[in-house]
């Protein structure tokens, strides 16, 4: 029988649900909404006196006086945010930093305001609450959740706490979840990643898990653990759990191994999180894509990815954007980030309401001989190429080979199978296939004799993480690039001796 809890759990989930609806049918109009908000509210700050804030009174004259800036570009208005100073990107001072290892800048530190803390906490909390609306599956919140992520211990600088997203996200979970929530306090502490996932593991076996969270590489170690200690399949030990929630790569790749792990299909929930903000989740199960948190206090802008590096690219709102083009997103927000490119690419997959997928990110793609190859593309082909076959895959990345010691270029696949080709040719046929077919560009460069079919090397067992564990980068929200324009992964694995 349902529980108070798993009972009350519908009518609230309807009541969102309707919310939800009603500024998903006026997206242009709750973005115009949003903008008016952001100025108005920064007009005071020492961004908004620099940028002429006072003046801004449409899209248009925002694009002619604020330009789209990374986090380098920012960096001297966060120093002084860091510093202590207030009212420099927002009003007052941010309530947290969110530090991330960035990969250019050293550490970052994205603000995290009074304003936008809450945008986090709802967004992750209605991703759920869509999904019992949608299947009236509630039993779940009567079960022990688990949310693999940093740890929660917070530093403080100048009156401002920082850490990990995840961690301090962790202090937010409501009161009427945190006795059904694992892993202790404790555990949660722990910073070594693996000692951390084998105390994570000792604290579960025996309990009534029904949700699981965590990025997919992250989440397939835990299950492994469970597995090698148990003997049993994850399903099998955990007979309530069908909920997988999971976020920061595609699932795609991951699916086949995690079924085998599992031992039957589980329901999951696509989440798009990040320090800068929660950006979009999945509202429906059989709906291609995540909804884009349209009322969430962040203003969109898009740039063609292939236009991006242009000398003065063209930006469009969400009223502008078209289904399949690869974007890059740019965001203005309650935080104080001002047309700020986090990175990432993304692609419409719906414009009724607007859904969207993460494509890649703009600095990882191969487009050493102008191929722009991206994320999606290799991602895409691993699944049509392993469709219907026993292959599963762990982890894999692709890089380009510029001078190869005989031949022509080529892009080398490196791959942890969980269960191997019988045949590498055919698989590495049908990965060339999908790629000529998704990929104008690589066709004309493999046809004209430019490049050569790709090159596959199997990596070793946990080699990935083994890579992981020597850059100071294993587990967390760390994950691996799907593909890069450089040989840096590739040839450190080659060094470390992490080839078969």
């Amino acid at each position: 029988m349902a529980s108070i809890k798993a009972a009350l759990a519908k009518p609230f989930a309807k009541y969102v649900a309707k919310r939800i609806q009603k500024w998903a049918k006026n997206p242009v109009e709750i973005q115009q909404k949003v903008f008016q908000n952001l100025i108005s509210e920064a007009k005071h700050t020492a961004f908004g006196k620099d940028h002429n804030f006072n003046s801004i009174s449409s899209y248009e004259t925002f694009q002619a006086n604020v330009p789209i800036r990374d986090y380098e570009e920012l960096k001297p208005y966060i120093k002084r945010v860091v510093a202590g100073e207030e009212d420099i990107l927002w009003k007052g001072k941010p309530i947290y930093f969110a530090k991330t290892s960035g990969t250019t800048s050293g550490a970052k530190y994205i603000p995290i305001t009074k304003e936008s803390m809450p945008t986090h906490i709802e967004a992750a909390r209605n991703a759920i609450l869509m999904y019992i609306y949608e299947t009236g599956n509630s039993k779940f919140v009567d079960g022990k959740m688990i949310f693999l992520q940093g740890s929660p211990i917070l530093e403080e600088q100048n009156g401002i706490k920082l850490g990990r997203l995840s961690g301090i996200v962790a202090h937010f979970v409501p009161k009427y979840l945190q006795k059904n929530r694992l892993p202790s306090l404790q555990t949660n502490c722990i910073e070594d990643w693996e000692t951390k996932v084998d105390a994570v593991v000792e604290e579960t076996i025996n309990e009534d898990m029904t949700i699981i969270s965590g990025i997919p590489s992250w989440v397939q170690m835990y299950f492994e653990k469970l597995t090698e200690k148990s003997g049993k399949k994850v399903g099998d030990l955990f007979k309530n759990f069908n909920l997988f929630i999971f976020g920061g790569v595609n699932y795609e790749p991951y699916r086949a191994k995690f079924e085998n792990l599992i031992g039957r299909k589980v329901d999951s929930i696509e989440l798009y999180p990040a320090s800068e903000g929660f950006f979009a989740f999945q509202d429906k199960q059989d709906a291609k894509g995540m909804l884009l948190q349209l009322n969430s206090g962040i203003f969109y802008e898009f740039v063609e990815a292939e236009h991006f590096f242009d000398d003065n690219p063209k930006r469009i709102t969400i009223a502008d954007v078209k289904l399949s083009v690869n974007y890059v997103m740019i965001i203005s927000t309650t935080a104080g980030l001002w047309a700020y490119n986090i990175g990432d690419t993304i692609q419409f997959t719906s414009l009724q309401p607007y859904r969207v997928m993460v494509s890649g990110r703009i600095k990882h793609f191969i487009s050493a001989f102008g191929e722009h190859v991206i994320g999606k593309e290799v991602e895409q082909a691993l699944k049509e190429a392993t469709a219907n076959t026993s292959i599963s895959v762990n982890e894999f990345t692709v890089a380009p080979q510029i001078n190869p010691s005989e031949g022509l270029p080529y892009h080398e696949w490196l791959v942890e199978f969980g269960n191997e080709p019988e045949k590498e040719s055919d698989l590495i046929a049908a990965l060339e296939q999908s790629l000529k077919q998704q990929n104008s560009y690589y066709f004309d460069l493999i046809e004209g004799k430019v490049l050569r079919p790709l090159k596959l090397t199997k990596i070793k067992k946990d080699g990935f993480q083994t890579y992981m564990k020597s850059i100071g980068k294993l587990g967390g929200q760390n994950k691996i690039p799907r593909l890069s324009n450089d040989r840096k992964i590739a040839d450190q694995m080659h060094e470390l001796n992490l080839t078969k």
